[in-house]
């Protein structure tokens, strides 16, 4: 099997409805956007896609760099066109959310033409897992406890906090919410790198005394010495690595240091399903947990995959809020059953996107 030909097909998308912040002070969700649907064509009829938010940027990449790096090349070879991409990121400076598109698609590929869905050609390991409803960011501790209840209510076993970016205030809430819900439901906080060291280390201690499941990027991540220095003053369980450059090379220094219960593991920011699992299995090695970072298809796959994981991220936004359409009643994501990534079996349910029909038979 050769690949024959490479498009991005730009999209018109809306954004979300109502819009959110990440914190009191960062912007969280895009208004409408200009997305774009990664399309890799092969000579056995068989095409693979991948998507992103950003369309202009990767018909950019697609147009200068990656379709004549892939015309002609086994789709199946993916280790070989993952260090493909790689050494084109030397020269390029890929954005890290562009990264993983072709390898998305080359994974969607080779599981249609294996007739498998992605998770079973990484191997399986499961066929369903709890998920956690990941707010956004609210406008007061009161809301966040009404926001915990509905999520309860709709099937949700675990709850993530996204709070406000201040240490006491986040203490607080913390605190609040563990006394709100009991000491069964797990709870989990993410800090979306707010802090310095001090704040870091006052809330670690608060996430500690309200026995939080685990304590996520806190700081930016390119210290990994402070990392280390937090890791040494706090006992909450830290989760890292979701947002450097470098895939597993980088999640490897977050390990070497001894600082790290679990690492992030993700398509979206590591390089695909072949980035992802190495991280998986680099922790692995190491008794450490690889948490998914992220929701929809890509990461429901990721979820059956990989044995080291706790359970499924569903953002949750506005209020009231809904639970996402992959997360059943019973509050878990089920293990997708189409071939390959699935996009297709979206597109059944929303309408095919605009370009793409003669690509669905």
């Amino acid at each position: 099997m050769k690949i024959t030909n490479v498009e991005v097909i730009l999209e018109e998308r809306p954004g979300f409805t109502p819009a959110f912040v990440w914190r009191d002070r960062v912007p969280g969700s895009d208004g409408s956007t200009l997305g774009g649907w990664l399309v890799i064509e092969t000579d056995a009829g068989i095409t693979g896609f991948a998507s992103s938010n950003r369309g202009v940027i990767l018909k950019d990449y697609v147009d200068r760099r990656f379709r004549k790096e892939l015309i002609g090349q086994d789709p199946l070879q993916r280790e070989h066109l993952w260090e493909r991409v790689w050494e084109l990121d030397r020269i390029e400076r890929f954005a890290p959310n562009l990264t993983h598109l072709v390898d998305v698609a080359l994974w969607d590929i080779g599981g249609k033409q294996a007739g498998l869905p992605v998770h079973q050609l990484l191997g399986g390991y499961r066929t369903k897992l709890p998920a956690y409803a990941s707010t956004v960011t609210y406008s007061s501790i009161a809301e966040f406890l009404d926001i915990a209840d509905q999520a309860l209510a709709l099937g949700y076993p675990m709850i993530k906090l996204h709070a406000f970016g201040n240490a006491k205030r986040d203490a607080e809430l913390c605190l609040a919410l563990r006394a709100h819900v009991g000491p069964d439901v797990e709870l989990m906080y993410d800090g979306s790198a707010a802090f310095d060291l001090q704040d870091a280390v006052y809330l670690g201690h608060a996430l500690d005394e309200a026995n939080y499941l685990w304590y996520e990027e806190p700081m930016r991540e390119f210290s990994v010495t402070a990392y280390k220095w937090l890791g040494e003053r706090v006992r909450v369980p830290l989760l890292l690595g979701e947002v450097t450059d470098g895939s597993h090379m980088n999640a490897g220094d977050f390990v070497a240091t001894g600082v790290a219960t679990s690492l992030r593991t993700s398509t979206f920011l590591k390089g695909g399903f072949t980035g992802a699992m190495r991280i998986a299995h680099l922790a692995d090695a190491y008794h450490l947990r690889a948490e998914v970072h992220g929701m929809g298809l890509e990461s429901a796959h990721l979820c059956m995959a990989i044995k080291n994981t706790t359970a499924y991220e569903s953002l949750v936004w506005g209020n009231p809020i809904k639970r996402e359409a992959l997360v059943h009643a019973d509050g878990h994501v089920h293990a997708p059953t189409a071939p390959g990534v699935g996009f297709e079996s979206l597109w059944q349910e929303n309408g095919i996107p605009k370009g793409l029909e003669k690509y669905v038979k």
